[in-house]
């Protein structure tokens, strides 16, 4: 596809524009006692290459992941303990799909559970992506559910029994030291909120990738046209 100005834009040029509005809506947000929480992906990734120049203007940051630990401190940016922290001002992340009301499926990664977290504590959660994760229904990209390795074919067969395919991602260790079931066919997902109780109340699971619970407060999606912004469609 051309974009308004005639030129062919990719994934990777999507995803350094979104991460860029991301940027610039965040510089005006922060303070410099605030700490910034950043996701994990390629997209989060992007976003950390471009704050890095506005580093001065805030305090530190939290990270939902090593890997991004380590590319926050590659730049020179202080990454703290979330323990450490009492309040995150804004948490930018990517996501696998996200629909109309802002509800995700994260997690492709691996670094679910941590990203649940830091969006737990933040004030503001603010979603990155490019328009092939803007999705009618959710469920179409296997549903990552983070599992103690001793429960792994117990909590499966529980999966099984909510119509999921549960398929064990092999050579994956999370930084938690924990197991990924990616979970397949569950499409169209109904009843997001109640799907990530369902999964979160099966013993064994540590969390699942859905954000539904607590949705994303604004979207900024990159399509060929520009940046769109989403807010929650209620």
């Amino acid at each position: 596809e051309r974009n308004c100005m005639g030129y062919y834009v990719d994934q990777d040029q999507l995803k350094q524009a979104v991460a860029q509005a991301a940027v610039d809506y965040v510089v005006k947000k922060i303070e410099s006692d605030s700490i910034v929480g950043i996701g994990t992906g390629s997209t989060a990734n992007c976003f950390i290459d471009l704050i890095a120049q506005h580093k001065h203007k805030f305090l530190a940051t939290v990270a939902s992941s090593e890997g991004s630990a380590e590319r926050l401190r590659s730049h020179g940016i202080q990454v703290f303990e979330l323990n450490a922290v009492s309040e995150v001002t804004i948490y930018v992340d990517g996501a696998d799909e996200a629909n109309t009301r802002l509800e995700l499926i994260k997690g492709g990664g691996a670094a679910l559970t941590r990203e649940k977290i830091v969006t737990a504590v933040a004030n503001e959660f603010v979603c990155i992506a490019d328009e092939s994760k803007w999705v009618k229904n959710l469920g179409t990209f296997p549903l990552p559910v983070e599992v103690i390795p001793m429960a792994r074919s117990h909590v499966a067969r529980e999966l099984f029994k909510l119509g999921g395919d549960p398929v064990w991602r092999e050579n994956v260790v999370t930084d938690n030291g924990n197991l990924i079931l990616d979970v397949h066919h569950l499409h169209p997902i109904g009843s997001a909120c109640e799907l990530e109780e369902k999964i979160n109340q099966i013993t064994g699971v540590v969390t699942n990738g859905l954000f539904a619970l607590k949705p994303a407060d604004i979207l900024f999606l990159a399509t060929q046209q520009g940046i769109v912004t989403h807010h929650p469609a209620r």
